[in-house]
């Protein structure tokens, strides 16, 4: 993406490229969530599985960190025109250093044991483990982790794509400002995931979850407010305040889908989860929350929309199962079961 040529160079191939570009960052984001939460939960043990699979959860904190970081230096030390005209492709660039790490990591980490042990069994001719088979078998998990999943995909958006639109322009906050509180929310997000990833471990999956559902539901009435006051730590604590809330849900997530699904189905159901809801949840939000404020000039409405969001979760999460702790050969087993008496 940084090495894209202008608009002015290429006409409308720039943005058709772009767009191919993030289409295909998309689709590897959708393999590697599932596989990167799948190792860490599979490899843990049983009673620990929320605190250890909530660790990958802080690379989207710890990522947007950087990120942040990044564009506050290159706005602080460029001019606008310097910026938009070659700035913006430096953090592309930079982007390289972690492809490197991340390359560096993924040669020298094993697949855990309950992996390697249904892989070494042999498969039965004519099975399907795939997506149309996830669907066919366990649709109530699939779509639980769906339902799950949306009010806490378009509640992060809102928080720290939306609001960065709406400060700049509805309050008229200065943009190296908005950075500066970004990057402090961020940080402590970070640090708050792998806590609520413990807690669901003493607790359970369901409480933590649905306090933050709760809590999220109420976000938009309090925290646009706060935001039009234009005072920096009023909204920093709004923006704070709305990733603490997203961090209840987001936390447990690893640990709660990935006990939904047997192991080898585990990745297809997951993965389909997870990245089919940030399609028409997260993707849509801001787009969806900008409309909502043009037409009716009023955050009221957008807090409704993430209210509205917060009851389809919460429903999602009452046909959801309590399985703290559980073995995952368990799942297994009930999973073979099942094919054993369809075979009957």
């Amino acid at each position: 993406m940084g090495c894209l040529p202008t608009f002015d160079s290429i006409g409308y191939f720039a943005p058709v490229l772009l767009v191919i570009l993030r289409l295909i960052q998309g689709f590897a984001v959708g393999g590697e969530w599932g596989g990167a939460v799948l190792l860490v939960a599979e490899h843990s043990p049983n009673r620990e599985r929320g605190f250890w699979a909530s660790f990958p959860q802080s690379g989207v904190p710890l990522g947007n960190l950087l990120a942040t970081g990044v564009l506050l230096v290159l706005t602080a030390t460029l001019t606008e025109e310097h910026f938009i005209s070659w700035g913006w492709r430096v953090a592309f660039w930079l982007s390289a250093v972690i492809v490197l790490i991340g390359y560096y990591i993924r040669t020298r980490v094993s697949d855990a044991p309950i992996f390697d042990e249904v892989q070494s069994e042999e498969i039965e001719e004519g099975v399907d483990y795939g997506i149309k088979a996830v669907f066919k078998r366990y649709p109530r998990e699939v779509f639980s982790a769906m339902g799950l999943r949306f009010v806490e995909n378009i509640h992060y958006y809102l928080v720290v794509t939306f609001s960065i639109t709406y400060l700049a322009i509805a309050v008229g906050v200065e943009q190296a400002e908005i950075l500066g509180v970004l990057l402090a929310a961020h940080a402590i997000h970070a640090v708050i995931v792998p806590l609520v990833g413990a807690a669901t471990d003493r607790v359970g999956r369901k409480l933590p979850y649905g306090i933050g559902i709760a809590l999220t539901a109420t976000w938009g009435f309090f925290a646009f407010p706060m935001y039009d006051t234009g005072n920096a730590f009023v909204i920093f604590l709004a923006l704070l305040i709305g990733l603490i809330f997203h961090a209840l849900m987001y936390a447990g997530q690893p640990a709660i889908m990935s006990e939904m699904f047997p192991t080898r189905m585990r990745n297809s159901g997951v993965s389909t989860g997870y990245q089919v809801t940030a399609i028409v949840a997260g993707s849509f939000a801001p787009i969806i929350a900008t409309a909502l404020l043009q037409k009716f000039e009023s955050s009221v409405p957008i807090a409704f929309y993430l209210l509205a969001a917060a009851v389809i979760s919460m429903i999602a999460l009452l046909y959801t199962k309590e399985t703290k702790g559980i073995d995952l050969r368990s799942l297994d087993q009930v999973d073979k079961d099942r094919r054993d008496a369809a075979q009957r």
